[in-house]
């Protein structure tokens, strides 16, 4: 197969994560004898400071040649002021209306060696395996809009056809999956939502009778999606409710860089992909990074878990130690922070060999400290009273997830 391929790194982690997607790419092309062609353009707040347009004429142009676009990532703090009047983000709803592309699927899936990441319960993750598929170029973000001194407003509008596309794709990839499909709405306020829920029940009942049907209020799925989420198979909705609802879901997995996505049209060779969904920081730690590879867009490789779990057993961060003689009240720092002017080695008295790290951390081992997994605590011992002196050891704040 011959492709060409228009990559549109943009800002932030974009550049960095399709850096990596590229070098996917190539090594199935030369596994399996295909021909990529990549062709790069800017896209976003890059092409702002560059031309002034978040999509430039000449990307636009790249974009409807190729055969398929890899995305990277949009915005930087320079414009997150959202009164501006040209935001990067207008590239990206440009771009899906330009292309027709009126389908977002989002896989979120929960890989056991990564469980961890995720702030919810395991078991509660235990079989998540759901499918999002947003309507992208409908709804309230592409309606009319009006502003005045003391008003305003945004036209929400959905026609039978936009509804149906999107119920039909949702149909036919449940019927390849689990059979289950849950149409999420809020038909009991929104005169959208019941002429949305109104075409999704005629299209299942005429052409898919074998698919389960139910819907659901967006508020009471957002909050079904934290409370049972392997209950969900693939679930349809319009577009701001997706917006809300994918985000939402990226914290089963735990975090928004374990959740690619693909934009699809009507043509199916057209498509853009997102091997990661994140904001302009970085959406994984840098060990797990390495490892967030596109996917295809109706499940993720059978060899997937193989990876992650081979990612998660990386050495963990390097942890410093404090060094000073037994019995030394010193060695114990007030609110588990190292005093001024201590002393660090990489070796201490109870055995823990660390390397220097950028910031201090307690010293865990399962030898002697408690472990910092959650979900398999017993395979520590309670630290000795050693260690208490010399290592301090207290549990950590649980990082910044934020995208």
């Amino acid at each position: 197969m011959k492709a060409h391929i228009a990559v549109l790194a943009g800002d932030g982690i974009g550049p960095e994560v399709v850096v990596e997607a590229q070098q996917c790419l190539e090594a199935i092309a030369r596994r399996y004898g295909h021909e990529f062609r990549f062709e790069a353009a800017p896209v976003g707040a890059i092409a702002i400071d560059t031309t002034g347009s978040p999509l430039p004429d000449a990307t636009l142009a790249l974009s409807k040649a190729s055969d398929a676009i890899l995305f990277g990532a949009i915005g930087t703090p320079k414009y997150a002021d959202p009164t501006l009047k040209v935001r990067p983000e207008q590239g990206i709803l440009k771009l899906r209306t330009e292309l027709g592309l009126y389908a977002n699927l989002r896989p979120v899936t929960c890989f056991e060696s990564v469980i961890d990441a995720s702030p919810l319960k395991p078991e509660l993750l235990v079989g998540v395996d759901i499918m999002v598929i947003r309507e992208l170029t409908g709804g309230i973000y592409f309606g009319a809009k009006t502003r005045t001194p003391t008003s305003a407003s945004d036209v929400c509008t959905y026609t039978v056809p936009e509804v149906e596309r999107i119920a039909r794709l949702g149909a036919r990839l449940a019927r390849e999956r689990r059979g289950k499909l849950t149409s999420v709405d809020k038909a009991n306020v929104l005169e959208t939502s019941r002429l949305w829920r109104e075409v999704v029940v005629r299209v299942l009942r005429d052409e898919f009778p074998d698919v389960a049907l139910d819907h659901m209020y967006i508020d009471a799925a957002a909050m079904h999606l934290l409370r049972r989420p392997a209950d969900f198979d693939v679930v349809i909705t319009e577009n701001m409710f997706g917006d809300i609802l994918t985000d939402e879901a990226s914290m089963l997995p735990g975090s928004l860089g374990l959740c690619p996505s693909a934009s699809l049209g009507d043509r199916t060779r057209r498509s853009c992909q997102r091997p990661c969904c994140s904001g302009p920081r970085s959406a994984l730690p840098p060990r797990r990074q390495r490892w967030n590879r596109p996917w295809s867009v109706r499940s993720p490789p059978a060899c997937a878990p193989a990876i992650l779990s081979r990612a998660a057993r990386l050495p963990r961060p390097a942890k410093r130690v404090l060094r000073s003689s037994p019995g030394s009240n010193a060695s114990r720092p007030a609110g588990g922070r190292p005093p001024p002017g201590a002393i660090f080695s990489p070796q201490a008295s109870c055995g823990c060999a660390r390397l220097p790290a950028p910031r201090w951390q307690p010293c865990r081992t399962v030898r002697c400290c408690p472990s910092p997994r959650r979900s398999a605590p017993s395979r520590a011992r309670r630290p000795t009273a050693a260690h208490r002196r010399r290592c301090a050891p207290r549990r950590l704040p649980r990082p910044d997830r934020s995208p």
